[in-house]
């Protein structure tokens, strides 16, 4: 299964970004806003400046205790792993837990076209593994 496939069954199909100039507290209302764990840094929306989470604030918080004066740009994750819409679930899904982050920017060339978590990538592989069961079940009690 492709991340392609993901992107097309996701509630929130457009990527919700922020100026890399936003205020942490801007930031913070926004992920709230949108009851989502990281934003896509980006200063004209469409481009990948940055990608910024809750646990990348909540980390900055424990050891820094003036970032809610701070930018989205000033805290935002500068080097991103990024997949495309063509690469393999389990891949991307290797990737992230190899690197331990839940969130990864989907990028077609130099696009951004959305964005997934392991939490999308983990419901549509529950999905298709269930899918599976059921067409074996349906087999064995066929025949």
């Amino acid at each position: 299964m492709r991340i392609s496939e993901v992107l097309k069954t996701k509630q929130l199909q457009d990527v919700v970004t922020i100026a890399p100039e936003a205020a942490v507290c801007e930031l913070i209302a926004t992920l709230a806003e949108h009851n989502i764990g990281a934003l896509i840094v980006s200063s004209d929306g469409s481009s990948l400046d940055g990608i910024v989470s809750e646990r990348d604030v909540v980390r900055r918080l424990h050891t820094d205790g003036t970032v809610l004066q701070n930018t989205a740009g000033a805290i935002m994750t500068q080097v991103v792993k990024t997949c495309s819409p063509q690469d393999e679930l389990d891949d991307v899904m290797m990737w992230m837990t190899e690197g331990r982050f839940r969130h990864i920017p989907v990028c077609d060339g130099d696009r951004l076209v959305g964005i997934v978590s392991i939490g999308d990538l983990v419901k549509r592989k529950i999905d298709q593994l269930q899918f599976e069961r059921d067409q074996l079940d349906n087999y064995v009690h066929q025949t």
